[in-house]
Formats: C-alpha cells, structure tokens, sequence
C-alpha cells in the first residue's frame, strides 16, 4: 500500500523550535529533537521550518544526509506536490551585485591558465562557496607550502631530442588516461554549480581522464555514474564510516557499479580547524543562536566542513586493511600518506598504492606537500628495498598544490604515475560549469604538448629523474622568485571583527 500524503497545511503547521518539520525532496521529516545538533546551526532549519528546504538544503549536504541522521519514525512520509509553502527568496543587493559580476566574465577564450579560473571564481562565487572551497587549516602554511615547493625543483632538460610527436598519455592503475593527472575527489560541488560533480564527470568523458567520485559529492553516487559515457573510468574516495555494514555497503555497490579503485582516506580522524570557513557560519548564524550554542555541548561554529563529515570513524588502523580486502576486490589504495614509513607498510600489505598528500593543505598544518614526501619515499623504497619507480605493483600518486602541467611532469619525473587536482577543476566550474572543466583540460593539454617538447621528452616514460634537481626540495626557507599569479589569487586569512564599525566619539 501507498503511504497516505501529508497536506502542505499540516506540514505549515510545524513552524517553530517546539515542532519542526521540513520538507526536503518531497518528503517530510521532523527535525525538532536535531535542531540544536545541525552542525550548521539551528537558524537556518528554524528558517524553513513548516516548509519545503530542499533549494537550501541541496548545495550543502549530500543527497542521503537527512535520511542518515535522523532516525526513521522522523521521517514522516510523502507530502502533496504543490501544496507546500516555499520560502521566497529574498535577492539582497550583494547577490544582485554578484550576479551582475557573473555577468561580466570573460570569455573563455581570454582565460589562458588555471590561476584564471580562480581569479574569477574569487569573485563571482557566493561567500559561503568560496570560504569552503577555498579555506585549508590553521594559518594555511601548508596550503601554500603545496604549491610553492613545485618551484624548489627545477629543470635539466634534454636538447636535439627528436619531438616532432608527442604523447604524454600513460596508464593508471592498468587504466588510459590522455594526461598523467586525475579529477581528485573534492566535496560539495553544487555549491559552485547546480550541476555539481556532472560537470566533471561530463568533462573527463570529453578529455579521456579519471574521475575520482568522492563520498561527500553534492550529486549522488548513482547520478554521478549513470552520467559516465560507456567505459569511462571511474574512481571513489572513501571516508570510512563508524557503522561498517554503512561503509561495506557504499563499497560494494561501488564494485558492482563498476569502479576501478577504492581510495581510502586516511589522513582525516578529526576534521582540520578551516577558520575562513568557520568565520562564514559566524557571519550567517543570529547573534542569539550563537549564544545559545554555547550553553550546549555540540560545537556548532565549524563550517560547512563539519556541518557534512561528522560520521567519520577516527578509529580506523591498519589492522583494518584486512576487512577493506575481505569485502571488495578493487585495488585498495590508501589517500592521506605522510611519510615513508606508512608507504612501505601499505606496500608490504598488498595495497595497489598510495597517494602522497596533507588533504589539499586542510587538515595538519605544517604537514610537508605531497612532492617533497614523493622524494622521500622514491628514495627509502630503493634504499631499504630496491625498489623503483614508477612500479606497475604499488603506484604512487601525489596532489595538492598543482596548478601547471610543469608540476605534474616534475611529479612523474620523480616516480609518481600520475597527479590528483582538485581546486582548479571546482573554480573551473564554479565559473563556467561543463565548459569551465572542459577548458581547464584542454589547457593542461597544450601545457603538456609543449612542456614535453621543451623538456626533449618524446613520450611519459622519458620523463625521467635526471631531468629534474631536487637538491632544494627539502629546503623550507630558500628564495625563489614569487608566483605573482598564485600570490594575487590568495586571499589573507583574517582576524575577529567587531560586528558593527561604530564612530568612537
């Protein structure tokens, strides 16, 4: 039998802190004993309290999250199409003024880079998007740090190579891909576009790369592959649930769907402190929210980030590996590695690899970027094992910080099979959606033809470890000339403010 439909009236009728209800895809649940749990604060439930949140409730929350936070005699049935009370929207003069910059955009054809995409997306993204795709941890250190250690090595190029062709596709994990670089895994991309993580879905199809789907994606798992051309290849970044028949099951159907690899996340037992993100849930939440808050004992003034990552297992060890293997036979690779040390172990356990990488600057801060541990794992896995790279057995991938195909090639030529990138694709669409990614590709594509010609590098496997020098890559405080592009880009991390600017006299 079909469930009987609430009215729109009833459901109007559950408006305020004592009984609260909302509708979220035609659906009601009550939220009244969650609303001081909302990570997000209890405001902006309040706000759509006896009506239809789901325009809210979309851009910042995967699809299952309300129906796997809230238990099941909360979720109270279907309710009558268009009978519900919607929120009016309500389009302030910074949104009318944000438009207005969206408007004026260049054309593509006048974006020539991928600092482009983020010197627009600075400025045509709403506050919140910007403040959650852009923050990374503490005094964001090591977020720089990821992009300024490319420029601690330098190139040793060959001369009177014969590069009249060149071919810079390779193999990951036994897959084609036209460029030795992925999609990485980045959450949430419907709050830069309502399309959200299908538009790179869409624009890997186009470009012949992988695309990391991750767990947090604003689309759901099941859109994000139905939207994959036939072959296209496909990989899931895992955030390891505290219930693991919850974390078996995403595993599995992800094998039955297809996916090639499963990379676990290691590096994120507790969620980074990101205060330019935590700063814009102060600015949206009512000074008497916030004060109520904290007589509570749920921290409540963390940002988007928390608002979606708080089922995260913190204790998740090694001695894990084993059931990871036991459920599932797609190449395990673990995300988040650090050090040499846990490379080997995830090496002598059977795993396909790792990659080599603080969370794109998010989580420890001071964290050392993933190319200067690639150097240090390269080095100890020959010292102690005689082992080299690339290695078809245990491939090693690094991301964080890369915003030119000169980076990636200085990865593979120091034994990564390929490089993850993530921010740059989310400011790519942000700005111009599918077509946005689709020229963030094609760039890095003839960054790479001419890249490997000047290098004398005819295909992949002639970049090699002689044509880079990496005497300073360890070097923390050496003077390299300023990347004024990247610099103009990065937006200071600020300080407390009063809330009003008042005239002292």
């Amino acid at each position: 039998m079909s469930q009987k439909k609430l009215s729109g009236v009833e459901v109007a009728q559950h408006n305020t802190r004592e009984s609260c209800w909302i509708v979220v895809h035609g659906n009601v649940y009550d939220v009244t004993d969650f609303l001081d749990d909302h990570p997000g604060g209890s405001k902006i439930i309040l706000k759509y309290a006896g009506k239809d949140a789901t325009q809210e409730y979309d851009p910042i929350h995967p699809p299952d999250a309300i129906t796997t936070n809230l238990p099941p005699e909360k979720h109270l049935g279907p309710v009558e199409p268009d009978t519900v009370e919607k929120v009016e929207i309500v389009i302030t003069d910074e949104e009318k003024a944000r438009q207005e910059r969206m408007s004026n955009r260049p054309p593509l054809d006048e974006i020539l880079n991928l600092h482009d995409f983020e010197a627009i997306a600075k400025q045509v993204m709403t506050d919140k998007a910007w403040a959650y795709y852009s923050s990374a941890a503490d005094d964001e250190i090591t977020n720089r740090e990821n992009h300024a250690a490319y420029h601690r090595i330098w190139f040793r190029p060959k001369i009177l190579i014969d590069v009249t062709k060149v071919d810079w596709s390779t193999t990951i994990l036994g897959h084609k891909s036209s460029m030795p670089l992925y999609i990485t895994a980045t959450a949430l991309g419907k709050l830069g576009h309502p399309d959200g993580e299908l538009t790179l879905t869409r624009a890997a199809a186009k470009n012949g790369v992988i695309q990391m789907i991750p767990t947090l994606a604003s689309c759901s798992f099941d859109e994000i592959v139905d939207s994959a051309e036939p072959g296209q290849v496909q990989l899931l970044q895992l955030y390891v649930n505290k219930d693991r028949a919850i974390t078996q099951r995403i595993v599995q159907h992800a094998e039955e769907r297809g996916i090639k690899g499963l990379f676990i996340t290691v590096d994120a037992p507790q969620l980074g402190r990101r205060e330019k993100d935590m700063r814009m849930k102060f600015t949206d939440e009512d000074p008497s929210e916030v004060k109520q808050a904290g007589t509570g004992s749920v921290d409540r003034s963390q940002g988007a980030a928390r608002a979606i990552s708080s089922f995260i297992d913190p204790g998740l060890k090694w001695a894990d590996l084993d059931w990871f293997k036991s459920i599932t036979k797609m190449p395990l690779i673990l995300k988040g590695v650090q050090r040499w040390e846990d490379a080997l172990k995830a090496y002598d356990l059977g795993l396909a690899g790792v990659v080599l990488s603080n969370h794109g600057g998010r989580q420890l801060d001071f964290a050392r970027s993933g190319i200067e541990v690639l150097v240090e794992v390269v080095y100890k896995f020959k010292e102690t094992r005689g082992i080299t790279f690339p290695n078809e057995r245990f491939q090693l991938f690094v991301d964080g910080g890369v915003r030119r195909a000169t980076d990636v090639l200085k990865a593979v030529a120091l034994g990564a099979t390929a490089v993850g990138i993530g921010r740059p694709f989310l400011y790519a669409f942000s700005t111009y959606g599918t077509e946005g990614a689709d020229k963030a590709l094609k760039i890095l594509n003839d960054e790479f033809e001419m890249n490997m010609r000047l290098l004398g590098a005819p295909t992949i496997k002639d970049v090699t470890p002689d044509m880079v020098d990496i005497s300073n890559i360890s070097s923390h405080v050496g003077a390299v000339p300023g990347d004024r592009l990247y610099d103009s880009n990065y937006e200071s991390m600020q300080h407390a403010r009063l809330r009003e600017v008042k005239s002292k006299l």
